[in-house]
């Protein structure tokens, strides 16, 4: 087994029990299972618990989380098909405990405190810069459960477009701008008092995921994908991975313009 390989089963061991085919085509970037990996450690997941996979693709994340831990998913995504995301539970028999919707993350249908831990992974940028996203999607979370993103990050934080480094300058207005920094994501979640943030840092292996992540762009015809460009192209590492773990306060969310569910 050479470093690298040692380095993934280290950090991952249980991603890394999956088909490795199964997860890169239930995949919609770099690794999912690894980033989720990176994040399940610092929850207290237990069996019974209810968990929103919010933009959760193709629901590898959702059917790792119920295998792994026990816990009952609901595996929300806009873009996939809750249909096509059912076949794939069904397949891993798990149609009790994972349940596939087709749902904008903006105009959810829940009860309000019904989920004792609500995840992210790989979704949370393309809608929760917003500042009032956080109260929004805080009403559905019980008092003292967790909410926790990984996500692509810039170490830096790029303010002015004359910040944008050039190897970013063709995509940074489609695909970049919206890309922060860890400290700039700590600060959107600590001023609104619903949450103790307990973890705001890069991954631990984020350097393995972005070495994975190009490699798969490379070798299977990812041609289109813009994250995958620019990380191939960023020599300096300007570009992340980060983990962001906030515990509900009992500070009520109060929201003026969001529907109400």
């Amino acid at each position: 087994m050479d470093s690298a390989q040692h380095q993934i089963n280290h950090h991952f061991p249980r991603s890394t029990q999956y088909d490795p085919t199964w997860v890169r085509e239930h995949s919609m970037g770099e690794n999912v299972l690894f980033n989720l990996e990176s994040i399940t450690s610092l929850l207290p997941l237990k069996k019974g618990m209810r968990v929103l996979d919010l933009g959760c693709g193709k629901a590898a994340s959702s059917i790792f989380l119920a295998k792994e831990y026990g816990v009952q998913v609901w595996a929300v995504d806009e873009a996939i098909s809750a249909s096509a995301n059912y076949n794939r539970v069904q397949e891993e028999n798990l149609e009790n405990q994972v349940f596939p919707l087709q749902l904008d993350a903006r105009n959810l249908p829940f009860p309000e405190e019904f989920f004792d831990v609500v995840l992210v992974i790989d979704s949370y940028t393309y809608f929760g810069t917003d500042d009032k996203y956080l109260p929004y999607i805080c009403r559905f979370l019980k008092p003292e459960g967790y909410i926790g993103i990984v996500d692509v990050c810039f170490k830096d934080e790029i303010e002015t477009i004359d910040q944008v480094p050039e190897f970013l300058q063709e995509d940074f207005q489609a695909y970049w701008y919206y890309i922060h920094s860890v400290a700039w994501w700590r600060k959107l979640w600590e001023k609104t008092g619903l949450v103790q943030i307990t973890t705001a840092e890069l991954l631990p292996a984020a350097d393995l995921i972005r070495e994975q992540y190009v490699r798969d762009f490379e070798e299977h015809g990812q041609k289109k994908d813009p994250f995958a460009r620019g990380l191939k192209k960023d020599k300096d590492h300007q570009i992340s991975f980060f983990r962001l773990v906030g515990q509900r306060t009992s500070r009520g969310a109060y929201l003026q313009s969001y529907k109400k569910a």
